[in-house]
This record gives structure tokens, C-alpha cells and sequence, in this order.
């Protein structure tokens, strides 16, 4: 599938779904666009165009910085992401070199070290909800909402057990924690269309 954003709800009727972490896992291929919580399947529908653009073009930057600057890997949804009591699909998925182990042949097992969602109006609830505290709970590190909407970047990190709010504006420059070196201006993701991706790279001095 090529569509990259969960907006949509629905609780699968079906009585041969899978009711566990294990059974899930191995009953989704790479045609099943759906999440797990709770022995409940959450099937998935299409992005946006916007979505689906601003997740393409954050991807892209991310990994040529990574391939720049050392070592990493970059996942885009549909893939999965095993949590402790879950398994969700999010937008961007960053996992560093120390982490790489974590990667399998279908999904991610154990939390990424940087999640990116880019929220939607039907998303809005899960993105700083359900998933906020599941992430928290997982370990991820760090955990940007990109809201296109509202036209607000907001980042939490991990201090201790808990996310921080680090970021949360429309306009800015915010750099990772997660990956030194590597930042974003807020306003790019608002613009119409979107800045030059030779731009960008040359902005963070990767490209000549």
C-alpha cells in the first residue's frame, strides 16, 4: 500500500481477528494497513495529499542526514511497531545505530528513538492521546505532532519516564535530541507547495 496516514477508526466484526500481539503480527501482511490495542483491530483508510506530502518530504530529509552524518534508519507507515500493550503504524519511525536491532523483516520490535505523526482532523485524538501515553510508556525519546491544521510543531522528549514538552510553535527552528546536528523551522511544513528539498539540504549543510 502507498497511503501513509492512519484517519480513520472501525472495530473489525470479524470473529477470526487476531486477539494478541502474536496473532496480530502474524496475521497482517504488507497489504494490511491496521493497529493493535487491546485485542482490537483498528483498520486504517487514506491521507491527504498534504499528509501524505509532508510526511514524503520530512522523510526524505531525515534520510539523507542520516546517511550524511552516521548511521540509522528511517521507516515511513505502513510498518509496524511492536509496544508493550500495542502495535501501531506511526507516520515517520527514526531509529538510531544503537537500536538497529530492533528491526525486523515486518516490524519494529520495540519502541523507535524519534516518532513523527502528522495529526488530522479524525486523528487528533489518538495522535495526543492513545498514543501519546503509549509512546511514553514504550521509551520512544522523542515524539513530534506536526499539525497542519492548526499550523503548530509540537515536540515532547523524554526526561526520566515522562515526555517534556520541548517545542510548540508555529514558526522556529527546533533541533532533535534525538539526533544532534538536526533541525527543522517550523514553517516549513505550512508552506504551499512545500520548500525545495535542494534548499533544505544545502540549509543543513549537507549538499554543497
Amino acid at each position: 500500500m502507498t497511503h501513509i496516514r492512519v484517519v480513520e477508526r472501525e472495530k473489525t466484526e470479524d470473529q477470526s481477528a487476531p486477539r494478541t500481539i502474536e496473532e496480530f503480527l502474524a496475521w497482517g501482511d504488507e497489504d494490511t494497513w491496521a493497529e493493535w490495542r487491546d485485542g482490537e483491530v483498528i483498520m486504517m483508510t487514506p491521507a491527504s495529499l498534504q499528509h501524505q506530502d509532508i510526511v514524503g518530504f520530512l522523510a526524505a530529509i531525515l534520510r539523507f542526514f542520516l546517511q550524511c552524518r552516521g548511521g540509522g534508519h528511517v521507516v515511513t507507515a505502513p510498518f509496524a511497531m511492536r509496544l508493550r500493550k500495542s502495535v501501531r503504524e506511526p507516520d515517520i519511525l527514526v531509529v538510531t545505530e544503537e537500536h538497529l536491532d530492533r528491526i525486523t523483516p515486518t516490524y519494529l520490535d520495540g519502541p523507535a528513538d524519534l516518532v513523527v505523526e502528522v495529526v488530522s482532523p479524525e486523528s487528533v485524538g489518538r495522535d495526543r492521546g492513545e498514543k501519546f501515553y503509549e509512546y511514553e510508556e514504550a521509551g520512544v525519546r522523542e515524539y513530534w505532532l506536526i499539525d497542519p491544521q492548526r499550523e503548530v510543531l509540537e515536540v515532547y522528549v523524554r526526561e526520566g519516564e515522562r515526555f517534556k514538552l520541548a517545542f510548540m510553535e508555529h514558526t522556529g527552528r527546533y533541533e532533535s535530541r534525538v539526533l544532534p546536528g538536526f533541525w527543522v523551522e517550523a514553517e516549513w511544513f505550512w508552506q504551499d507547495p512545500l520548500p525545495s528539498l535542494f534548499d533544505i539540504l544545502r540549509k543543513l549543510a549537507l549538499i554543497p
